[in-house]
């Protein structure tokens, strides 16, 4: 059985956690495959768009604590190698990758769980699924981009709230907190953000890769660094040929077809 599945259509990477029974806990092997899956669609040619989800009831609730438990009895918890060698690779390529993520959030997702969640760049959210940022509960900090990603979601006041006070936030309140972006039905949660990633699939993804890039580029420099950029990424994009079709086809009154190059 395969800890994490990855399947293409028409354009579109479906990454999907696979451990139901586990409520999709990440252990090693599984952390492992994700990384990997990840980086293999961030790399994927053929994919413009990727959507991110679990299977069964839950999104993603963390690191696997019983896995946790028996290496704390062995004396090393291995936490910063695996915070260096899987969660972040993975969260730095959902967050990072030259296309739009969005997450499918079919339950509950905590710890990373909902860190990943909070990398993507849309958040499709089933009406009874919830966020929660538990490190703190456990006695431990922060970690898969979530001190980096929260408080760009939330503001500092209420990220700090969220990681000092873990919860879980139900989808209606993260809705208005902007933790998810758009709420639903359970059936029509992957549905949905499928259609949206089609949406995007379609459209012109060189430009989405430009804004992913000027907004976390932005996000750590100042004002006068951040105009360059936006600079540079005008130049980039304004020589693409699907700047040129889109131009052509707004003259012709004429729809455009982006093709990415």
């Amino acid at each position: 059985m395969s800890l994490v599945r990855y399947e293409s259509d028409d354009g579109v990477g479906v990454i999907t956690l696979d451990r139901p029974d586990s409520m999709n806990s990440l252990d090693t092997a599984t952390k492992v495959a994700l990384r990997d899956v990840v980086l293999a669609a961030a790399a994927d040619e053929a994919v413009r768009a990727v959507v991110l989800t679990g299977s069964g009831r839950a999104f993603c609730v963390g690191q696997d604590l019983k896995e946790h438990a028996e290496a704390l009895a062995s004396g090393d918890s291995g936490l910063a190698t695996t915070v260096r060698e899987h969660y972040n690779p993975t969260v730095k390529a959902l967050l990072t990758m030259r296309k739009p993520v969005i997450a499918a959030v079919n339950g509950v997702a905590a710890g990373a769980g909902a860190s990943y969640a909070f990398a993507c760049d849309f958040r499709v959210v089933a009406d009874t699924a919830g966020f929660n940022l538990a490190f703190a509960a456990i006695g431990l900090s922060s970690d898969t981009g979530s001190s980096w990603t929260l408080p760009r979601l939330v503001g500092w006041a209420k990220a700090r709230e969220l990681l000092f006070r873990p919860r879980t936030v139900p989808a209606d309140e993260a809705l208005a907190l902007g933790l998810a972006t758009e709420v639903v039905a359970p059936p029509d949660v992957l549905p949905r953000a499928m259609e949206l990633a089609h949406e995007l699939a379609a459209g012109p993804t060189l430009a989405y890769a430009a804004l992913r890039q000027a907004l976390e580029f932005s996000a750590t420099h100042g004002l006068d660094e951040s105009l360059a950029h936006e600079a540079d990424m005008m130049q980039w994009t304004g020589g693409t040929d699907d700047h040129r079709a889109a131009v052509e086809a707004f003259l012709a009154k004429r729809p455009v077809v982006f093709r990415g190059r």
